[in-house]
């Protein structure tokens, strides 16, 4: 429970470009990057650096229950979801210790993938240096792979359209890196397509990094490689497209089959032999034709022979059939819906005051209780009585006076003093600072104390209940009613025995 829940991230359907921040973006005192809770225009959060902290919260510690994908020997790493402070569901890649014993180095690499933006890629919104661990954050797709639609689905096979869109959408992601200085794309398959939130195919970023400094650029069988890529061990972007024709091959076959064998069949002109039968022949034969040919080019032994990233675009797009039709509908999958969910419990005079955004209950409200949470999250007998702590314990003390009389500015200017010094931690502060700041309109503020407040006291409902007010401030409302759900969970595990409040 506690810190490490996250909102699932948004695409922005309109524009193919998002605004990204170049610069490290400032720290809380708690480690978390304002980036980590703030987005960027587009919905996708500025390219940032996580701590391992963080990340370890956001995973669980890393649990085996959180790994979403594993890779073998060839490449070792494993990538793991996870879910931020801010709600935001994040996948996580996790390097095996020194894959880049540089770490200048892989944050360079990080930083240049870091920078591209684009609705068909999932987004590199972070990464991690600590010790030996290396580890990239990017945008998490909850719809599975195209691997899993294509191989191992349960419900429905992929219809043909929906193959048409993933081909065109996969061509528009390469061809959106390659003109941004990034045209290299290692070990493009079936399992580097993902769907996100609404359905839409999107090109995995972890695959516009290599696997190490030093590693294999390829980890499927050799039967897939390009050739020229196991003449010299080299990628290049022609290597790319051959890798793409292997991708189209998935699409058309519905099965994984080596490029040689699809070669000789495409030779012999045995297209329905190739075509995948779950589709039960709904197929525009002249359609298939001419991805059978775009991937019959692209499979060309000599890189010289083949076509570029751009020919790939102009060729799909033509073929785009059911434009009017939502990705998540040929999916079969439920539509990512905004609405609210219902609260699972009944809600406690708290949680009812900021359901309904009443800023003056949740003010008597946290007059009332003062201090009693902060119990045990704090050990001042051990602390040397100092000046320094009669200060701050004073400048606490003004800002309660000031608190109880709604002087709200001057309470956040006696509050920070009390924050600043750090010698002791109260989350009832930091929730008493977030009201301050609702009460002035800094949501953003509110938010910030509120997580702070979490941190410190991680089963605390009250801080979840401040983040629910603040983020209906930011019209973030299915966040916020998540955490009021969560907030009432944390109540009621307090009433059954547990800590909490």
């Amino acid at each position: 429970m506690g810190c490490w829940h996250s909102s699932l991230s948004s695409k922005d359907p309109t524009s193919d470009h998002r605004h990204v921040h170049t610069h490290k973006p400032p720290r809380f005192s708690n480690g978390t990057t304002a980036a980590a809770a703030a987005v960027s225009d587009g919905g996708v959060p500025a390219f940032s650096e996580f701590s391992l902290a963080e990340l370890k919260t956001a995973t669980n510690n890393f649990s085996s229950e959180f790994i979403v994908s594993e890779s073998g020997e060839k490449a070792p790493n494993v990538v793991y979801k996870g879910r931020l402070q801010n709600r935001r569901w994040i996948a996580v890649k996790k390097f095996t210790k020194l894959a880049w014993p540089d770490p200048k180095q892989f944050a360079d690499e990080a930083w240049g993938v870091g920078k591209l933006r684009h609705r068909r890629v999932a987004n590199l919104i972070g990464y991690c240096c600590d010790g030996d661990e290396r580890l990239l954050v990017a945008e998490y797709m909850p719809n599975d792979t195209l691997a899993k639609h294509l191989f191992h689905w349960e419900n429905q096979t992929l219809e043909w359209a929906m193959r048409l869109r993933v081909a065109l959408y996969i061509a528009e992601a390469l061809n959106y890196c390659s003109s941004e200085g990034r045209p290299l794309y290692h070990d493009l398959n079936a399992y580097r397509v993902l769907f996100d939130e609404n359905g839409d195919p999107c090109l995995s970023c972890f695959g516009l990094m290599k696997n190490s400094r030093d590693g294999k650029s390829y980890s499927t069988n050799l039967a897939y490689t390009p050739p020229e890529y196991l003449r010299n061990g080299r990628v290049t972007p022609e290597s790319v497209v051959f890798s793409f024709g292997t991708v189209l091959l998935d699409l058309l076959s519905g099965k994984h089959i080596p490029p040689g064998h699809a070669l000789d069949m495409i030779r012999g002109k045995n297209i329905l032999l190739l075509m995948d039968s779950h589709l039960e022949g709904n197929f525009s034969t002249e359609e298939a034709t001419v991805v059978l040919d775009l991937a019959s080019r692209c499979l060309q032994y000599e890189p010289r022979e083949r076509p570029n990233i751009k020919d790939l675009v102009t060729t799909l797009s033509p073929l785009q059939s059911k434009p009017e039709v939502a990705s998540h509908v040929m999916l079969g999958i439920p539509k990512n819906e905004e609405a609210p969910p219902t609260p699972l419990h009944p809600l406690s005079a708290m949680g009812d005051a900021c359901s309904r955004m009443d800023l003056t209950a949740i003010h008597q409200i946290l007059v009332m209780i003062h201090y009693k949470d902060d119990e045990g999250t704090n050990e001042l007998s051990f602390q040397e009585w100092t000046q320094q702590m009669r200060d701050m314990l004073e400048a606490r003390k003004r800002g309660d006076l000031a608190f109880r009389d709604k002087e709200f500015k001057t309470a956040i200017d006696c509050y920070s003093q009390f924050i600043d010094v750090g010698t002791m931690v109260s989350p009832t502060v930091y929730a008493r600072r977030s009201l301050c700041y609702l009460m002035c309109d800094q949501p953003d503020a509110a938010l910030r104390d509120a997580m702070q407040a979490q941190c410190v006291y991680p089963e605390w409902s009250t801080a979840f209940y401040m983040q629910a007010v603040a983020l209906s401030k930011l019209d973030m409302h299915k966040d916020a009613a998540d955490m009021l759900s969560e907030a009432a969970t944390l109540e009621e595990k307090r009433q059954r025995g547990g800590r909490g409040s």
